[in-house]
């Protein structure tokens, strides 16, 4: 179950997923690691509800968001089984990069806080990404402008 939040600060995602077992430890605790996944499908989700994905073609060719930067801090414990809910927002569209924020749930209890940054670059064949500024169109869809009228 998914559901757009659209306020006149930001643009945000609500979605939801259920903790399973190849994602938790010995103790069946949630990795830490497994949190840095929630991250990026729960901005994946917010990109498609956008109109947008995390590989777009224009007349120039494809351009990719590499993460150069991701942190997470852990609140309480999720177990297998567990529901989450996950709220990913985007804090900051700069020239060339996009900062989101995740909030991961297990009911009404928190259980961690992320930040992703991703820059937006250009895909050419045998060479390294070319950071790119964001394309305008882009730009205002992630800014939300697209939806105040």
């Amino acid at each position: 179950m998914i559901c757009p939040v659209v306020d006149d600060a930001a643009v945000r995602w609500l979605t939801r997923r259920r903790v399973e077992f190849v994602e938790t430890d010995a103790a069946g605790i949630v990795h830490f690691s497994a949190f840095f996944v929630y991250m990026e499908q729960a901005e994946h989700d917010l990109l498609r509800h956008l109109g947008l994905n995390v590989f777009q073609d224009d007349e120039l060719g494809r351009i990719s968001w590499p993460r150069v930067s991701a942190s997470c801090d852990y609140h309480g414990p999720a177990r297998f089984e567990d529901e989450l809910t996950i709220e990913v927002s985007i804090d900051r569209v700069g020239q060339k990069s996009v900062t989101y924020v995740h909030r991961m749930f297990c009911g009404d209890r928190a259980v961690a806080t992320g930040r992703m940054t991703a820059v937006c670059c250009r895909l050419h064949p045998e060479q390294p990404p070319e950071s790119i500024p964001i394309p305008a169109p882009i730009a205002a869809v992630l800014r939300g402008e697209d939806r105040k009228r």
